[in-house]
């Protein structure tokens, strides 16, 4: 509960892609992401606890195991809304789950959460 707005903190998960962050390329680390969670900047509009964050790692598990480990974990954790990461929503890689538009509507078909591209600013 945040005490200074009276209500429930918004529980979020954030996915990104493990290509993308580990080469360093247009993700400078998640630190980035839970800054602007905690603080409810960029794509948050709120503060918001991350309950989780997951990396796709669909290069080294194959597309379906690693979408079935995300869809997975998403299910257990229910948070209230899930985050493409900005490292995922902005990759020049071509991502074999897809267009993050295709991802995003996979996750939100596949778990009934809804599904926000991207997480902070530049």
């Amino acid at each position: 509960m945040d005490p200074e707005l009276g209500r429930a903190i918004k529980r979020v998960a954030i996915v990104c892609c493990g290509v993308s962050a580990d080469s360093g390329r247009k993700c400078p680390g998640e630190w980035r992401c839970y800054r602007a969670a905690a603080f409810g900047e960029g794509k948050f509009g709120e503060p918001c606890q991350v309950i989780s964050f997951l990396r796709c790692e669909c290069p080294v598990q194959g597309k379906a195991r690693a979408l079935n480990e995300i869809v997975s974990r998403l299910l257990e954790m229910r948070p209230d809304s899930i985050h493409l990461s900005y490292c995922l929503v902005n990759s020049k890689k071509v991502c074999p789950l897809g267009s993050t538009l295709e991802f995003a509507g996979i996750l939100e078909e596949r778990t009934g959460i809804p599904v926000i591209l991207g997480t902070h600013d530049d």
